[in-house]
């Protein structure tokens, strides 16, 4: 780049391109043009060209050290650059770029892109982790890019999570009406995967992994992936003659038999539910043993299988609108526990013998199993936690499965 011929022929040269890329380096960093710069793995022709820079006898070794101060005084006492190394360097290789403000530019153009995220959490603060974590990682760093690509990635995910639908609707035609397209939240799409992590925040849902997992999470926030492998179970909850999914029911409750509803059923055809007590368990072998033992004399019953799905939560919440109270009881260890915390948080529920004196009681008939895990805060009752600590018990529904059936009978 200069036309001084004998700078380009003192400093110049090829084999010394590595020392001017140093100096460039150092420079735009902000850093004195001072010190030792060191090439290891220099071959003979670097070795010589650094030596005749520096008027010094040829040094053995395959690693080169410079002084540049050395390197400053030649050029100045030469007369071939009075201006010294960094000048010199200008010279050859063109402005320095102030790489201190091209950082600075970069991080506010970030910051910028992050806006529409930082908008969501602040109306949604369950968020924050999931924001703070698309940070920590730089997970968005590696999928967009650049600024400009994170810009239009984020808008379109807080846009997504600004709409999530109040009621269950299918990921398609969410996704086309939101997005634009009905693929534009299909599995292996930068998109997918970000909102996948804000429906997990939003939703509670737990660790897990395979596709019903993912169906799970996504129906948490209200998008259907799959409206029929999503069921909810159930044992004598009164039919209707309005809907197919009525009289489904009513001919199930009248026989005594358990109900399987799968989400579709809930979501187009749903049951109408009048204003009763229902009761809510976690394992299926409380209903079983209810169908068992009562038959048709059993009252309401709905089992959440674990961590609540789309189905169930969904059966729970049009019980609730119909008039319907609610009472549930899980397993005594700390993963019943954080079912719990779910339930009580997202409905209208009171505890079903699920309080530190019904894990007391539980516990006179016999041992439990001991519990593992990091403890959890039951929400509903601050006492259970420090009761279940103390014994390092576990009781599972099955220990108290007759109690439980003796509440659901009718008589």
């Amino acid at each position: 780049m200069t036309s001084d011929p004998r700078l380009a022929r003192l400093l110049g040269g090829a084999d010394l391109r590595w020392l001017v890329d140093r100096v460039r380096r150092r420079a735009e960093h902000g850093q004195p043009p001072g010190g030792a710069v060191t090439l290891t793995g220099a071959t003979p022709a670097q070795r010589d060209a650094v030596d005749r820079l520096l008027g010094r006898r040829t040094r053995p070794g395959a690693t080169v050290s410079v002084r540049l101060e050395d390197v400053d005084e030649v050029l100045r006492s030469s007369g071939v650059h009075p201006g010294g190394l960094v000048s010199a360097v200008v010279a050859l290789a063109g402005p320095l770029r102030d790489l201190a403000a091209v950082a600075s530019a970069s991080e506010t153009a970030w910051r910028a892109a992050f806006a529409p995220v930082d908008g969501a959490v602040e109306r949604r603060p369950e968020l924050r982790p999931w924001r703070d974590a698309l940070h920590t990682t730089g997970s968005v760093r590696r999928l967009a890019g650049d600024p400009t690509d994170a810009a239009e990635l984020l808008a379109a995910c807080a846009a997504v999570l600004a709409a999530l639908p109040p009621e269950p609707e299918a990921m398609g035609r969410f996704a086309e009406r939101v997005l634009g397209s009905a693929h534009a939240l299909d599995d292996g799409r930068p998109l997918t995967g970000l909102v996948f992590g804000a429906a997990r925040a939003l939703g509670g849902t737990g660790d897990g992994e395979g596709a019903a997992w993912r169906r799970e999470v996504w129906a948490s926030v209200g998008l259907l992936r799959d409206e029929l492998s999503t069921t909810v179970l159930a044992l004598g909850l009164p039919g209707d003659h309005r809907s197919a999914t009525g009289r489904m029911l009513g001919a199930l409750a009248d026989s005594g038999e358990p109900a399987v509803l799968t989400l579709r059923q809930l979501t187009r055809d749903p049951p109408a539910l009048p204003g009763i007590m229902m009761s809510v368990c976690e394992n299926p072998v409380v209903v079983a043993q209810a169908a068992d033992r009562l038959g048709p004399g059993a009252s309401p019953l709905v089992c959440v299988s674990g961590h609540p799905g789309a189905a169930a939560m969904l059966l729970l919440r049009l019980a609730v609108r119909s008039g319907a109270q609610l009472r549930y009881h899980g397993d005594f260890d700390w993963g019943g526990l954080r079912i719990g915390n779910v339930l009580f948080g997202r409905l209208p529920v009171t505890p079903w013998r699920f309080d530190a004196v019904a894990y007391r009681a539980a516990l006179t008939t016999g041992p439990g199993r001991p519990i593992t895990g990091t403890p959890v805060e039951a929400s509903w009752d601050p006492q259970l936690k420090e009761a279940m600590r103390a014994t390092g018990q576990a009781v599972e529904e099955e220990r108290v499965v007759d109690i439980l059936v003796d509440d659901l009978s009718r008589s």
